[in-house]
């Protein structure tokens, strides 16, 4: 199973950030200790191209971003201070997330290990994101013909307001969101499926809700290939979340979207996402969680049942 990392190309902030920048580094880290993938396991994404990237973006903002002319309300709602370093980390994490629709067609699952920048529209960002790395692989798995059909499922605690957004209309992207209803953004967009949850949903009707937009979202959409974002925000104590996942309950998620993907035959490729936990360990270890579930399921080593 591939696994496309760019937490080399570091976008850097401010003493006291809110944004755990490192946890990229550290989730890498910990996946390369565990003993469970091979150093060919891990791959450098290139950059998504201009041509890539404006398929769900205005040439206008593209040329902003790349030209640093981004106002200062265009950089405040981002929540990042420009820096060309904060556009090729921005190219590269959208890259890893068409790296892993590609590789996952081939292998069945591959990884983003950052990606899910699901608040970037078509002309601006928003929430930590510039480039809506979904959207874009969306688009670039339709114009390259490699699928007709294709899922977002998003399991970060926020609405993927942006994808939503960019993706209205096109009857071949179908987009499911599961979030908390009063959570950022406060002025929600309509994806084909919202799921809206109430502040503290913890395990059982999270599971339950998860399981009835499974269905809907495989019987509307018939999905070649889901692109999964697997956001640890949803934990009990995320510092953004409002939700109350346990780590189990996360787990159990992430086995639930997999599972349904394995048994039917479509192909998944998964972005981390958000993840605020007060112990940025915490959000380290569920997003590493994600990945080896995913490894077990869909590349199970010889002593593992897939």
């Amino acid at each position: 199973m591939k696994l496309f990392y760019a937490d080399h190309f570091v976008l850097p902030l401010p003493p006291g950030h809110r944004f755990p920048m490192e946890k990229y580094a550290r989730l890498r880290e910990r996946l390369q200790a565990s003993g469970l993938f091979r150093p060919d396991d891990f791959h450098e994404p290139p950059p998504a191209t201009d041509t890539e990237i404006l398929r769900a973006h205005d040439a206008g903002y593209l040329q902003r971003v790349v030209r640093g002319q981004l106002t200062p309300d265009e950089l405040r709602l981002i929540g990042f201070p420009w820096s060309p370093a904060m556009v090729e980390r921005s190219r590269r994490s959208s890259g890893a997330t068409l790296a892993a629709c590609r590789a996952a067609l081939e292998d069945g699952c591959a990884v983003n290990l950052a990606g899910g920048t699901h608040h970037a529209f078509r002309d601006r960002g928003e929430g930590f994101c510039v480039f809506n790395d979904a959207a874009i692989a969306a688009l670039a798995m339709r114009a390259e013909h490699r699928v007709e059909r294709l899922a977002i499922v998003d399991c970060d605690v926020h609405q993927g307001n942006g994808t939503a957004a960019i993706l209205a209309h096109r009857a071949d992207c179908f987009t499911c969101s599961l979030h908390g209803a009063k959570n950022y953004p406060f002025d929600k967009e309509r994806s084909d499926l919202d799921v809206e949850l109430p502040d503290g949903t913890a395990d059982g009707p999270y599971l339950d809700a998860l399981t009835m937009a499974l269905e809907t979202v495989f019987a509307r959409a018939d999905p070649q290939l889901v692109i999964y974002l697997a956001g640890a925000d949803p934990y009990a104590d995320d510092r953004l979340g409002r939700l109350a996942l346990s780590l189990d309950g996360l787990a159990a998620r992430d086995r639930l979207v997999l599972g349904e993907c394995r048994r039917r035959g479509v192909s998944v490729a998964i972005a981390m996402a958000g993840g605020y936990a007060r112990q940025i360990d915490d959000t380290v270890a569920i997003h590493a969680r994600t990945v080896t579930l995913a490894r077990q399921r869909f590349a199970p080593g010889p002593t593992e049942a897939p």
